[in-house]
């Protein structure tokens, strides 16, 4: 009989011996897997090995997150200009269309209780930002007739707060109402959270007419 399986058999255990897994021996040794499980399933791994046969599957759980994130970010892309193309192709963004998409972000965010003046609750700073674009190129506005009323934690520090709010709004901190502080259990602060705003124009003929747009292209959903 060779001695070439003996010799390849001991090579698997010193390879196991030093923290190689059974697939790894497998290929090195270009033996069957299946035989390279036979030969070293007996031997009990010291500290070093094991810490070997970890890192090798975490790394490979990395390669593998890689990939996924990859394959992530390129579909993301394809979304992102797929969207792009539809926006700035098919979006219609006269007055009429624009006073609809602001309508529809009042409905889900807007304070439906007051009855003279349009009320916007939020703490995203996009969507705030979003709705006031929206909302000064659909309708005539006056400035002066805007408020901001701030609700923030005591963690906040109100000033630098204001500052961001109103570089954000494009309305003076002249035109801001008292602030105020929302009781906090101190369990848990909310790291970059801008706390929360109401957004006040106050017009009772602009309210009513974003309400009107809204009630309105809902009900006519259903006849298209």
């Amino acid at each position: 009989m060779t001695r070439l399986p003996i010799k390849v058999k001991e090579k698997a255990f010193n390879l196991r011996h030093r923290g190689y897994s059974v697939k790894e021996i497998a290929d090195k040794l270009d033996i069957a897997k299946s035989t390279s499980s036979l030969w070293v399933r007996h031997i009990k791994l010291n500290g070093r090995a094991r810490q070997r046969l970890l890192k090798r599957k975490l790394l490979k759980y990395y390669k593998g997150s890689l990939t996924w994130q990859k394959k992530r970010i390129k579909e993301e892309k394809q979304r992102e200009f797929l969207a792009l193309r539809i926006i700035n192709n098919k979006i219609k963004r006269d007055s009429i269309h624009l006073k609809l998409y602001c309508s529809l972000l009042y409905w889900g965010e807007g304070g439906k209780g007051d009855k003279e003046a349009v009320r916007f609750i939020n703490s995203d700073p996009i969507l705030i930002d979003t709705f006031l674009k929206l909302f000064r190129k659909a309708f005539s506005i006056d400035e002066k007739k805007f408020r901001v009323l701030m609700h923030l934690h005591e963690y906040h520090n109100e000033k630098m707060q204001k500052n961001f709010w109103s570089n954000l709004t494009k309305i003076p901190k002249n035109q801001f109402l008292k602030t105020f502080h929302k009781p906090h259990t101190k369990k848990r602060i909310r790291k970059n959270y801008p706390g929360c705003v109401v957004i006040y124009y106050h017009d009772l003929k602009v309210a009513r007419e974003l309400r009107t747009f809204y009630k309105i292209f809902s009900k006519q959903l259903g006849t298209w």
